[in-house]
């Protein structure tokens, strides 16, 4: 079955002019859509959408939609082609919208009508703001009612490769100049969607209503002026100025805000009785002073303050003194961020040459159940340094099968990479596990845009907060006893015949400095769980003695001994960069290519800061077959950046 890049025929009726024009599917979702065909009289997965591009370009009307993340439950029509009378005609029904389901993704039709063939990719449209909230999808088999696709899951259209540039933010900025360039024209007298708008009555007992709103022609000019503007760099910019201007943390829930329009849908009916006029038009100046990801439209970011000054006037007094102000201090702001980070990237993503940028991640939590082979998770966004400790749930889950796994954190982990990728870089992908779990192949899953998620951005590991080493370190020496009962050899010292001289006074080295030492390089790399190619069990004292600059390297089963107990072992002595490594294929293969391999590469890094972005390279290569890369297949790294603390928070309990 091919859906992509099918040409369907599309006939329409705009007044007077009719007829059918050839469209192309442009895309569908989820982009998987094409692979999983539903079983009989079963639902096509959510949020069942296609993109289709018109081919020939006709003169018709724009519907508008909704810029708000959730739908208000409140009165709504939908419409669709029917055959009531015979003939194919667009009829429409009115219910009441009951509630939302798929984790939003769908919303819920009330039974007071009933939703006929024939009705399916119908607009669903609040009666109250005029804006249209969904596609109809479904309905139920008995009774009236049904289903509709929120048209919100349109920001989970196709992204580019890097950064937040793609379909939504080209089909939203368009819709947005459309509207606006219809509200600006007098070249005729057709009413415009702007024009109903502003015929709607006030929603009986609004406290906004007159001032507290802006009014349906205010609303359609400043969504024009943002379309106006470069987009913003990442969603988290657009949350950080919402929270700004609505004074608490908007609602986290999914999809991710993707553009600046996106930002006003979250300013509805703010709270402590701030008005919803006064919101957006804080929002706007902040806007308006932002950093852009490319050079702005000359006069662009003027016009819109320009607009925001003359829209309060209107407001009051002492709501416009506070907008000049804030337009000072964010000019002010932005010139002393232009100067402090010239040469460099300007939009949040301060780093060195090959470095990770400083802004928020993708954090990945999963626990084993002891006895059985399922495990829990948790999806978050874990805030950059500047906000250091801050963490955003996204999703959780308990009870996944470990082949489960990639496809329940499909849908969470896409949706928080649309949180913190930038135009500039994708964000790094944290995976918080015991140990024991270093082995879960996470950098090989494939569950965004059929490439290996460590291909497509930087995964490291993260020890889970709140584990000690300890027992790992007495596990350690346990190993190390039954080593010897196996009749393997378990060394207790440095490399047999070890040509490096080691310190004998660095116990209790402080692992920020071990941390800040590592980072600036150069780089010593130094075996923890094998001497020449024979399993062992490094003694604490040997490793806190090692040099600041080492990284120690693990090359077998992450949750065999004695390689466990080094992981914990090396965590102890305040290690914050590891080298770990899933079994080769073939377990009795040798590791010297391998520690080879790292070595160089080690070598020709120089520095700690570069590893992430490297390790992403090499998986790159040996995703792409390249015969001098093929060693550092299952390579992991351990990183414990001091800057970026994990929750202390206990893990999910699944059901005993």
């Amino acid at each position: 079955m091919r859906l992509t890049g099918r040409e369907v025929g599309i006939t329409f009726s705009a007044g007077s002019l009719t007829g059918t024009v050839t469209g192309r599917v442009e895309c569908v979702l989820p982009e998987r859509l094409e692979e999983r065909r539903p079983a009989r009289h079963a639902l096509w997965d959510l949020p069942d959408l296609a993109l289709v591009r018109v081919l020939a370009p006709v003169s018709h009307a724009c519907v508008w939609l909704t810029d708000r993340s959730r739908p208000r439950f409140d009165e709504v029509a939908y419409f669709g082609c029917t055959e009531d009378l015979g003939i194919p005609e667009i009829t429409g029904r009115t219910t009441r919208l009951r509630g939302t389901a798929g984790n939003g993704a769908a919303i819920r039709l009330g039974d007071d009508d009933e939703i006929e063939p024939g009705m399916s990719g119908g607009p669903v449209v609040d009666l109250a703001r005029g804006e249209v909230v969904g596609v109809l999808k479904a309905r139920r088999q008995t009774g009236g009612g049904g289903l509709a696709v929120s048209v919100v899951q349109l920001r989970t259209l196709p992204m580019a490769a890097r950064g937040q540039v793609g379909l939504y933010r080209r089909i939203m900025q368009a819709h947005d100049l459309y509207h606006y360039d219809q509200h600006l024209s007098d070249l005729d007298n057709r009413r415009t969607w702007t024009d109903v708008h502003g015929e709607l009555p006030p929603e009986e007992g609004d406290p906004y209503a007159g001032r507290g709103r802006l009014t349906p022609g205010e609303r359609t000019t400043l969504c024009g002026l943002l379309a106006e503007l470069p987009p913003p760099g990442s969603s988290e910019v657009v949350r950080a100025l919402v929270e700004a201007a609505r004074g608490e943390e908007p609602d986290p829930l999914p999809p991710a805000p993707l553009s600046w329009r996106d930002g006003l849908g979250l300013l509805h009916d703010p709270p402590g009785g701030t008005g919803e006029a006064a919101a957006m038009l804080r929002y706007a100046t902040d806007v308006s002073v932002a950093d852009y990801r490319e050079p702005v439209t000359p006069g662009a970011d003027e016009e819109l303050w320009d607009w925001v000054r003359a829209t309060a006037e209107r407001l009051w007094r002492p709501l416009r003194r506070e907008l000049g102000e804030r337009h000072e201090r964010g000019l002010a702001e932005r010139e002393r961020r232009r100067r402090a980070s010239a040469g460099r990237a300007v939009h949040g993503t301060a780093r060195r040459a090959g470095g990770l940028p400083s802004g928020a991640s993708v954090l990945l939590e999963v626990w084993a159940h002891g006895w059985e082979d399922v495990y829990d998770w948790r999806v978050s966004v874990l805030a950059g340094p500047a906000h250091a400790g801050r963490v955003t749930p996204v999703d959780s889950g308990v009870r996944a099968t470990l082949a489960g796994l990639p496809e329940a954190l499909r849908v969470p982990l896409a949706e928080g990479f649309r949180r913190c990728d930038t135009h500039e870089a994708a964000a790094l992908l944290e995976v918080a596990v015991a140990p024991e779990l270093f082995g879960l192949a996470v950098d090989a899953w494939v569950v965004v845009g059929g490439v290996p998620l460590g291909v497509q951005r930087p995964v490291v590991l993260r020890h889970q907060a709140g584990a000690t080493g300890a027992a790992g370190a007495a596990g350690a020496a346990g190993a190390a006893g039954a080593a010897g009962a196996a009749g393997t050899t378990a060394t207790t010292g440095p490399n047999p015949g070890g040509a490096r001289e080691h310190p004998a006074d660095r116990e209790g080295t402080d692992a920020a400095a071990r941390w800040a030492r590592v980072q600036a390089g150069p780089l010593q790399d130094e075996r923890a769980d094998c001497a020449g190619g024979r399993p062992r069990s490094p003694a604490t004292e040997w490793l806190t003695g090692l040099p600041d600059n080492t990284v120690p390297v693990h090359c077998r089963a992450a949750d065999q001994e004695p390689t466990l107990g080094s992981l914990h072992a090396v965590r102890d002595a305040g290690y914050g960069v590891v080298v770990t490594r899933r079994p080769p294929p073939e377990p009795g293969a040798s590791c010297a290519p391998f520690h080879r391999g790292l070595r160089e590469e080690l070598a020709d890094a120089g520095r700690a800061e570069v590893l992430p972005l490297r390790f992403q390279t090499l998986r790159g290569r040996a995703y792409g077959a390249d015969p001098d890369a093929y060693w550092a297949a299952g390579a992991g790294l351990v990183w414990e950046d001091p800057a970026r603390p994990l929750p202390e928070e206990e893990p999910l309990q699944g059901d005993l």
